[in-house]
C-alpha cells in the first residue's frame, strides 16, 4: 500500500490546504495557516522548530504521519488552539506549560516588559515590588521576574486550577523565591504592601463580542475572558483600588485588547497613557499612581 503522504513536503502542503478550507482563527500565537502548520509539525516529530528547510524532504514512517495526521485534525476539525495540542506557548524567547485551565498565553504587556516599561519606570533595576492581577499561567509574572531583576512579584488569580498552570511555569523558571502566588479575588488575598508596579491582563471581552468569538477562543476558559457588558466590570475594580497598593511614583498597566472606545467610555476623565505596541497603540494603556482615583 502506498501512503498518499511520505515527507514533511507533503505534510505542510495539507496542512496549509486543511487549514485554510477550515478557516482557522489565527489569534493564539501563529499568524496565518503556513506557520501554524510548520510549528505543528516540527513540534509532533521533535524537530527544532526554527529549521524547516532541512527536513522538507525528509521521508516519514507510517506512525510519524499518522501521528501529524491526528494533530492536523484535532487543529482543523475541533478547532482547538495549537498550544492546547502541543501544551506549550512561546513569548519573546520564553515558553511556558499552557493547557485548557488557561488562555493561550499572547499579551502585548509581555513586549513592553522586554525593556522594563522604561521610560515610565526609570530604572527597571530600582523596581523592589511587582503585582500581577489575573495571572493566568503565570507568563506575565515570568517575564516581569526577569524585566526587573531585583523585584519580588507577586501574582494573583481568582481560578485554583489556573494557579496550578502558574505554579508548574514558575517552578520550570526556578523563580519559587520570587514569584508568590495568591488565590483570590483581585487585591483581597494580599497583605498591605506597596508596589512599584500592577499589571494586568485581565477579562475584558465585551459581552457582545463574546457571542462572536470564534470556535478557538471557545475552549479557553470563559472567566478569563469575559468582562461583563462593555468589558470593563474587571477593570472598573482593579483601577478603583490600584492607587492603595501603588508606590507614590508607581504605575499601572493594563491590557484591554480591542476595547479602547469602552476604555474611553468608562475612564474619559482619567489621565490615560495610551503604549505602543506591535497591535498599534490602542491595546495596553498605563496610569500613573498619582493620576488614579483615591
Amino acid at each position: 500500500m502506498t501512503l498518499p503522504f511520505s515527507t514533511v513536503r507533503d505534510l505542510l502542503r495539507f496542512a496549509v490546504s486543511r487549514f485554510n478550507q477550515a478557516e482557522l482563527s489565527f489569534g493564539h500565537g501563529s499568524a496565518n495557516a503556513y506557520d501554524e502548520a510548520a510549528y505543528l509539525i516540527l513540534q509532533t516529530l521533535h524537530l527544532p522548530l526554527d529549521l524547516l528547510e532541512p527536513f522538507l524532504d525528509a521521508r516519514l514512517s507510517a506512525a510519524e504521519i499518522d501521528a501529524v495526521l491526528n494533530v492536523i485534525e484535532r487543529r482543523a476539525g475541533l478547532r482547538v488552539p495549537a498550544a492546547y495540542i502541543t501544551q506549550e506557548a512561546w513569548m519573546h524567547g520564553f515558553r511556558f506549560y499552557v493547557d485548557e485551565r488557561v488562555i493561550v498565553p499572547r499579551s502585548f504587556i509581555g513586549e513592553l516588559l522586554q525593556d522594563g516599561l522604561q521610560p515610565y519606570v526609570e530604572d527597571p533595576e530600582q523596581v523592589a515590588a511587582v503585582l500581577e492581577l489575573c495571572t493566568g499561567s503565570g507568563c506575565l509574572a515570568i517575564l516581569a521576574a526577569h524585566a526587573f531583576p531585583n523585584a519580588d512579584i507577586d501574582a494573583v488569580d481568582l481560578s485554583a486550577p489556573a494557579l496550578e498552570v502558574a505554579t508548574r511555569n514558575v517552578t520550570d523558571y526556578r523563580l519559587d523565591d520570587r514569584v508568590a502566588l495568591f488565590e483570590g479575588d483581585l487585591y483581597a488575598p494580599l497583605a498591605e504592601r506597596r508596589y512599584d508596579v500592577i499589571i494586568s491582563n485581565p477579562p475584558y471581552v465585551n459581552a457582545a463580542s463574546m457571542k462572536e468569538l470564534p470556535a478557538e477562543y471557545k475552549h479557553e476558559p470563559d472567566m478569563a475572558l469575559a468582562g461583563g457588558a462593555d468589558g470593563m466590570d474587571i477593570v472598573r475594580r482593579i483601577i478603583a483600588e490600584a492607587r492603595n497598593w501603588l508606590t507614590e511614583d508607581g504605575v499601572l498597566v493594563v491590557e484591554i485588547g480591542n476595547e479602547r472606545a469602552n476604555v474611553e467610555a468608562a475612564f474619559g476623565g482619567l489621565d490615560l497613557v495610551w503604549l505602543s505596541t506591535s497591535a498599534g497603540d490602542d491595546n495596553v494603556f498605563l496610569i500613573q499612581a498619582a493620576d488614579l482615583p483615591v
